[in-house]
């Protein structure tokens, strides 16, 4: 009786491992190569939608920064313009006063008092703000920050200089809020350039 190499369970055939280089192995199909490269080209494209879409989300988190930045700085501008009519009025009321202290009324100089301690409380407020009153009298007049009112005649001043402040302007973190309103010399010599006013 012949013996069964199958008998037992084991393979018929035993793959047997070469290194023969003159093997010829099958090349790919032609689908599968057009299949890989497709594969890659999508595998390009979406890398690219990823890095552009990682760029946008960067970009978006830059400027909702910038934004709340801004926000924090500026976002008090319209109710500051509105309190700045409350400095003017303090400041009226005070420049309307007799220079004589001694002929006021006692009683009448304390409520003055309180409103020299209210102005003061009020422009300290504004600077811990950021809001910062221009300085003006006596500086050349600067487009930027000054709003001429009209021109006043003194040869003693050089031209162009303010001579009289009528309002006050303000900045709000370097940025103008309200250009100050001036009165501006002519007739004297010129002024030197405009300084600027931070």
């Amino acid at each position: 009786m012949a013996s069964d190499p199958t008998a037992g369970g084991a393979p018929a055939e035993m793959p047997v491992e070469t290194s023969d280089p003159n093997l010829d192995i099958p090349p790919k199909p032609e689908g599968v190569a057009a299949e890989v490269e497709q594969l890659q080209a999508e595998k390009a494209d979406l890398q690219d939608k990823l890095l552009r879409a990682l760029a946008e989300a960067q970009n978006v988190r830059r400027r909702a920064q910038q934004d709340i930045e801004r926000e924090r700085k500026f976002g008090i501008e319209r109710f500051a313009k509105d309190i700045l009519s409350v400095a003017d009025n303090l400041g009226r009321a005070l420049s309307a006063l007799p220079d004589d202290a001694d002929a006021i009324d006692p009683a009448l100089r304390n409520v003055i008092v309180g409103v020299q301690a209210t102005e003061r409380e009020l422009q300290s407020v504004l600077e811990r703000h950021g809001i910062k009153r221009i300085e003006s009298l006596g500086r050349p007049f600067n487009a930027e920050f000054h709003q001429a009112m009209m021109e006043v005649q003194d040869p003693t001043v050089p031209a162009g200089t303010v001579v009289q402040e009528l309002a006050p302007g303000y900045l709000i973190a370097g940025r103008l809020l309200r250009a100050a309103m001036v009165a501006v010399s002519k007739g004297g010599s010129a002024a030197r350039a405009p300084s600027n006013e931070n």
